[in-house]
């Protein structure tokens, strides 16, 4: 994978308030773009994960903008890494993306671009309940390797087209993000399985399916005929 590219400016640092911690992010903002994608990473992760730099790449490649954030600061990092729970508080993470995406609604250079979520696994849920409380704003949401079903309660409320894709061979995960796929009512819904592949993409062609997949969707909705 060559996630190389000098079409779009280069990582812009930012520190996003939220509360009385700030949040430390990567803002791309392609020239030309309609929309921007706000990564929202799961159990463990920071904006330095690889897979996700790896699709956010292919996303401004397509020219969409990109934010990736973590969504806890170095001590809280320090700590879940022993307890492990903040990673599984999706109370907490969703407040701070909803807290993010009201940044980047009134931030000059990114506060007209339609937004979509990207979220992966607990952060997929945080992702989905973001949705519902920004159902005017965030005009799409893709799920790579998510637990919608950690935002059951949200799920009924989520309008913003949304996509799930799961790895052919996460078969528990499967079963969960059909069963939130149901509870979804959103117009435009999708399920997508990517054969032979695991819960972290790994295999060979598995993350490019990905990119692939989510760049089709994001397009569609946040650049496409807007």
């Amino acid at each position: 994978m060559n996630s190389s590219s000098d079409n779009y400016k280069r990582d812009i640092e930012v520190r996003i308030p939220v509360d009385s911690i700030n949040l430390e992010g990567n803002l791309n903002i392609p020239e030309g773009a309609r929309g921007i994608v706000i990564f929202v990473h799961g159990s463990g992760s920071s904006r330095h994960s690889p897979r996700n730099q790896y699709v956010a790449d292919e996303l401004r490649r397509a020219g969409l903008g990109t934010l990736l954030f973590d969504l806890l600061t170095i001590e809280e990092e320090r700590i879940d890494m022993m307890t492990r729970h903040l990673r599984f508080d999706i109370e907490l993470l969703s407040k701070r993306l909803i807290d993010v995406t009201g940044w980047v609604l009134n931030r000059p250079e990114t506060r007209d671009l339609n937004i979509g979520y990207f979220g992966a696994s607990t952060g997929a849920a945080a992702a989905l309940i973001a949705a519902k409380e920004y159902a005017t704003a965030v005009k799409a949401v893709v799920s790579r390797g998510g637990r919608p079903d950690l935002a059951e309660s949200a799920l009924i409320h989520v309008k913003a087209p949304t996509l799930l894709i799961v790895g052919g061979k996460d078969t528990q995960v499967i079963d969960l993000n059909k069963w939130a796929l149901e509870r979804i009512v959103a117009l435009d819904k999708e399920l997508k399985i990517v054969p032979g592949a695991t819960h972290l993409f790994e295999e060979p062609g598995a993350l490019e399916e990905v990119a692939r997949l989510a760049g089709k969707w994001f397009t569609r909705y946040l650049a496409d005929g807007v």
